[in-house]
């Protein structure tokens, strides 16, 4: 189902535009061109191949195998190293490829649907905009402090003696090996907050999609196609992120698991000189992991709220119709006052950010269902009940119920490996 989607969304050709002075993707472009990993021309690709495999395969791996001296002290040599490198190297290489046939295939402003937004409402683009240009702010949130403590441990190992080449070489070898972590690092983050981003998109359609049915002129027709437009966008964003997120989970897995079979070895030496580089590169990538799931599981979330949305859009009008039939009043006079919004106007003071148009304890008001009789609206209800949206890999849907089971598989093969190293039971 996914193909087909796939196969629909490329039947229409679309020329890429280029960057101009009131181009939303300026930056994004700009930062794309300055960390190589541009390749709308053969020269670019060229470049950016080249920049990739000499900061992602050839400085990691000279820097393992020339520069591990393990004729140095116990503070230099580099026990983990391997791993290290090993985990970087492989979660960069993932998402440069996965970036690269991205930016390829569709374009950069195609793949963040940008080309969709004039079918949006105001509000959607002008949030979309906001979190677009806030992007570039996220990216460094999370590559700064991390390439900040690193740059700290590469310049002292080099200015301490790590190493027995001269001054020069020790200066040109640490100017590479930052490059190389901090290249790793932004490619790999980058992919994790442009799918953030794109989430952030899809809830925002989902907030919107909130006022498409509780408007005066909507109809059962109407909201079905609406939500059938945003399952698609869904199903689009699982099938292009489903490979990147499956390998990174597996990559990142595997990168954890070594390093807890070396690090509770009876010989380990944890101290901060040793362990430290190790640390910091589990904590990158878990960081990114959690970036990645937690913007899953938020749309996810989302989009399963539209069912209990409908269900209390359905119960509310199903009770002002009996109140209308057993009374000669108007049913405003019987229901709880819509302006309100809560059971008790008191309750409306403790709600804080923790509700939205799709999740609240807000009555529906009642033109958003006058002309909409029991049985169209029931079949809605029906409909979203078994058809819950959401992001899925290869069909399993990423969810919270979905963390929980990835948290009990890792936790139990956590137990089992510290049961063999440590004696853990």
């Amino acid at each position: 189902m996914a193909d087909e989607d796939e196969t629909l969304e490329n039947k229409t050709v679309l020329v890429r535009s280029g960057s101009h002075m009131y181009d939303e993707l300026r930056s994004f472009r700009t930062w794309f061109k300055w960390m190589c990993v541009d390749q709308s021309s053969p020269s670019s690709a060229c470049l950016s191949w080249f920049v990739f495999s000499l900061l992602t395969v050839v400085v990691p791996w000279l820097s393992h195998y020339l520069l591990a001296c393990s004729e140095c002290d116990a503070d230099h040599s580099r026990t983990y190293g391997c791993v290290t490198q090993l985990s970087m190297s492989s979660v960069a290489a993932l998402s440069f490829i996965c970036l690269s046939r991205f930016n390829k295939k569709y374009g950069l402003r195609r793949f963040l649907f940008l080309d969709k937004l004039c079918d949006e409402s105001e509000t959607v683009r002008n949030c979309y905009t906001q979190q677009l240009n806030r992007s570039t702010k996220i990216l460094f949130f999370f590559v700064l402090p991390c390439f900040v403590a690193e740059s700290t441990y590469k310049i002292w190992w080099y200015s301490s003696g790590g190493t027995q080449i001269p001054f020069l070489g020790n200066v040109i070898a640490c100017i590479l090996e930052l490059s190389s972590w901090f290249y790793r690092t932004v490619v790999f983050f980058l992919v994790c907050v442009l799918f953030r981003l794109i989430c952030y998109l899809q809830i925002l359609r989902l907030q919107d999609f909130a006022q498409v049915l509780f408007h005066v002129d909507s109809d059962v027709e109407s909201v079905l196609r609406e939500h059938l437009r945003i399952r698609r966008h869904l199903r689009i964003i699982s099938h292009r992120f489903r490979v990147f997120i499956l390998w990174t989970l597996i990559f990142i897995t595997a990168s954890l698991f070594a390093s807890l079979l070396l690090t509770t070895r009876p010989n380990a030496d944890l101290r901060i000189y040793k362990s430290g580089e190790l640390a910091l590169c589990s904590v990158s990538l878990l960081a990114g992991l959690m970036i990645l799931l937690r913007s899953a599981t938020r749309i996810t979330h989302k989009a399963q709220s539209v069912t209990c949305l409908a269900a209390k859009w359905h119960a509310c009008a199903t009770i002002d119709s009996y109140h209308w039939a057993e009374s000669e009043f108007p049913p405003a006079a019987h229901r709880v006052d819509c302006n309100n919004g809560y059971n008790g106007s008191s309750d409306a003071e403790d709600v804080g950010d923790e509700e939205d148009e799709l999740d609240n304890t807000k009555f529906v008001p009642s033109y958003a269902y006058s002309t909409i009789s029991f049985q169209k609206r029931q079949a809605l209800v029906t409909y979203f009940e078994n058809n819950r949206a959401g992001v899925t890999i290869y069909g399993f849907m990423l969810d919270r119920t979905s963390l929980h089971t990835i948290f009990g598989i890792e936790l139990t093969l956590m137990l089992w490996l510290l049961g063999k190293t440590v004696g853990v039971s």
